[in-house]
């Protein structure tokens, strides 16, 4: 089997990269080293060059400084370029989702819940899963949406919270918090990466379909610091109302993965202890 992967230089591309090297899948890794994806011209071509029989569209832009910065990552995150590049025989595009597409909720959130994006990332996450599907039903491509909660494991970028929190525990820095309650539902990378995987596979799944990847816990800042402060056996100092918080910030934000465990038979199997203990291990 053939794979495309678009965003194999990022977090969760590498180890999707990794895992299907081990399984025997021909890999055609595709980012910012090899193709410029916010060129339409240049990344249809790669796309074609590639000639798959799967699609994992995992690439994400996030810059937004500049109008010509928001540009990129919107041509980025929609990829309006990718399912018309495609061969015939394609069967399957899985496009790795966010949850920031979905309006904030006191309840766990179900594939049902409004697309009320928070921020500017989130928009574009949600423009581009509305166009996959409505792209892919056009061309005759079976497309999955998998709208992933906060991903975490080795080898995340530096800057976000659980390479933070673990190098504090480290050297002894500080942890800036922020000053309002901030809740996620943490799920393991290789739970995603697998998650992925079955919805390539999986010949009964339905078009267009779209699935939460979560665990349905939901875990706050300063809970999470003193679960890795356990599990390194480490003092984490923090410093509350120091970090002016992200816009998708929220007191509640957790998953309903019910329905991926109906229709793919997956469920997350690393908890959040024994997630940040594994990344402690190898960082």
């Amino acid at each position: 089997m053939r794979a495309l992967v678009t965003g194999a230089g990022g977090f969760v591309g590498r180890h999707l990269v990794r895992r299907l090297g081990t399984e025997g899948w021909d890999v055609v890794p595709l980012g910012r080293n090899e193709v410029d994806l916010a060129d339409p011209v240049a990344a249809a071509a790669a796309v074609r060059a590639a000639d798959p029989d799967v699609v994992f569209s995992l690439a994400a832009g996030r810059a937004k400084a500049t109008p010509a910065e928001r540009a990129a990552t919107v041509a980025v995150n929609t990829s309006p370029w990718l399912v018309d590049a495609l061969p015939d025989r394609c069967r399957t595009v899985v496009r790795l989702g966010s949850s920031t597409e979905y309006a904030a909720s006191t309840a766990p959130l179900t594939e049902q819940a409004a697309l009320e994006p928070r921020g500017f990332f989130g928009a574009t996450k949600a423009a581009g899963s509305l166009l996959l599907q409505a792209a892919a039903a056009e061309r005759g491509v079976r497309s999955a949406v998998l709208r992933a909660f906060q991903v975490y494991g080795p080898g995340d970028h530096p800057t976000r919270l659980v390479p933070v929190v673990l190098e504090a525990a480290r050297t002894g820095g500080t942890v800036a918090l922020p000053a309002r309650i901030s809740r996620r539902d943490w799920v393991w990378v290789g739970d995603v990466v697998e998650a992925c995987l079955r919805a390539a596979v999986d010949d009964g799944l339905a078009p267009g379909v779209v699935l939460n990847i979560g665990t349905g816990v939901q875990t706050s800042t300063e809970e999470l610091v003193e679960t890795a402060a356990r599990v390194t056996g480490r003092p984490i100092a923090t410093a509350p109302g120091a970090h002016p918080g992200r816009d998708w910030d929220a007191a509640n934000w957790v998953c309903d993965p019910s329905a991926a465990r109906r229709v793919l038979g997956w469920a997350p199997t690393v908890d959040l202890a024994e997630g940040l203990a594994r990344t402690w291990a190898r960082s």
